[in-house]
């Protein structure tokens, strides 16, 4: 019992992270994937979702590769029950848009759900919130420059 227990933490445990890794790296195959077909997503007032292709697609028009992430979870409080289960995590974020010379760093706490299917677990829900978030302009930081990519090892 105890190790199915294990097992399905980890699973889920991983899942996150490849959600998290998928979405900074713009793979919307992989990102999709994590997903159920059902999921539901709430980002703040603004920010909902109804399914996986409107959340999908919403990333993929504004979470382009202009638009550089960084999301790091931890601290997860993760219940099972049965073919259900509820995660709780502790997110710090950092997106940076330098064609608007802008960057946002931040913190919330993720509330997810997930669901086992005939290819392991998926996420049916998820969403956060924010403990806080600060802004600013780059330009307002003059020695800010930003690198990616092949860049980075030139």
């Amino acid at each position: 019992m105890w190790r199915v227990l294990n097992d399905d933490i980890a699973a889920i445990k991983t899942l996150k992270y490849r959600y998290l890794r998928a979405l900074d790296t713009k793979d919307w195959e992989s990102f999709a994937a994590t997903l159920t077909d059902d999921v539901t997503g709430n980002y703040g007032e603004s920010l909902q979702f109804g399914n996986r292709d409107e959340l999908v697609g919403y990333m993929r028009a504004n979470v382009g590769p202009a638009v550089i992430t960084e999301h790091r979870v931890d601290h997860p409080e993760i219940e099972i029950g049965g073919d259900e289960a509820s995660g709780r995590w502790y997110l710090q974020d950092r997106v940076i848009v330098p064609d608007f010379e802008f960057m946002l760093i931040g913190a919330a706490f993720y509330d997810d759900r997930y669901r086992r299917t005939p290819d392991g677990w998926r996420i049916s829900a998820t969403g956060y919130d924010r403990t806080y978030e600060a802004t600013m302009k780059l330009a307002d930081v003059p020695s800010f420059t930003v690198r990616t990519g092949a860049a980075i090892h030139t």
